[in-house]
């Protein structure tokens, strides 16, 4: 019977930490056990059953940006600039009450990232109140073609431990334009990068970072990509600041 227990213990257990965050599930991010029509893994990798976890958590670095630098053998999703996608997120974690989310592109083998698209305050809950699990945006129609992108999720959690999440899927993108200009995927709570408090219901904490994340430019070319003079324009064209808003309610968000 202890034998029993201790088995049912630890099986709790591990599916806790496997359920206690949120998730990309579509398109498949690298290795996931739960996502949507994932590729066959890369040789020698292993399925992530911890897929829902933290990157980085109280300052310390558990894994490094996409949790895994190896891609998918082959891409998760094929989409083509100026289409509408739609990311699905499993509905079985805790939205820890919301905070930041940002969605990104890498042309480079996820070394930089720009935005295409963010929630910033109370991801994953409506104006209602009401939890939201999948996003549909448009895919900028100016993005480059690639045949190996790099699509990330990234979330600052507005409550709980002070972590930083992130997923990421291998994607191929059909289009014509060279470049693309964005903002920077904002980056708090890993090491060497700025850290934020919990939100306590001001859900415009650290909304300062993503009002002046520098623009940067992305090329077709990997080899290209440059950061740009740091500036809050392209930033504050795709989400409004909370200044004028209760701290109560979130702020606006670009969806």
């Amino acid at each position: 019977m202890r034998l029993m227990f201790s088995r049912f213990a630890a099986l709790t257990a591990f599916m806790s930490s496997v359920w206690a965050h949120m998730s990309m599930i579509s398109p498949c991010p690298r290795y996931s056990s739960l996502g949507v029509n994932c590729p066959a893994l890369p040789p020698g990798e292993a399925i992530d059953y911890n897929e829902s976890s933290p990157i980085a958590s109280g300052g310390v670095a558990l894994q490094p940006f996409c949790k895994y630098t190896t891609p998918w053998p082959t891409p998760a999703a094929r989409w083509t600039a100026g289409q509408s996608i739609t990311v699905d997120f499993g509905s079985y974690g805790s939205e820890h009450d919301g905070g930041m989310c940002e969605w990104s592109l890498s042309y480079d083998s996820g070394k930089t990232f720009v935005v295409i698209n963010q929630v910033l305050g109370r991801c994953f809950y409506d104006t209602q109140n009401n939890k939201v699990f999948n996003y549909t945006f448009t895919l900028p129609a100016n993005v480059p073609g690639s045949n190996s992108a790099v699509f990330a999720w990234s979330w600052v959690n507005a409550m709980g431990n002070r972590e930083f999440y992130m997923n990421c899927a291998d994607v191929v993108i059909d289009g014509t334009s060279e470049s693309f200009s964005g903002p920077q995927m904002t980056v708090l709570n890993y090491p060497g990068y700025p850290s934020v408090p919990e939100f306590m219901g001001n859900y415009s904490t650290g909304m300062e970072y993503y009002n002046n994340a520098p623009t940067i430019t992305v090329y077709a070319n990997a080899n290209q990509t440059a950061i740009a003079t740091a500036t809050a324009t392209a930033t504050t064209a795709m989400t409004s600041t909370a200044s004028d808003q209760p701290q109560s309610s979130p702020p606006s968000a670009m969806v």
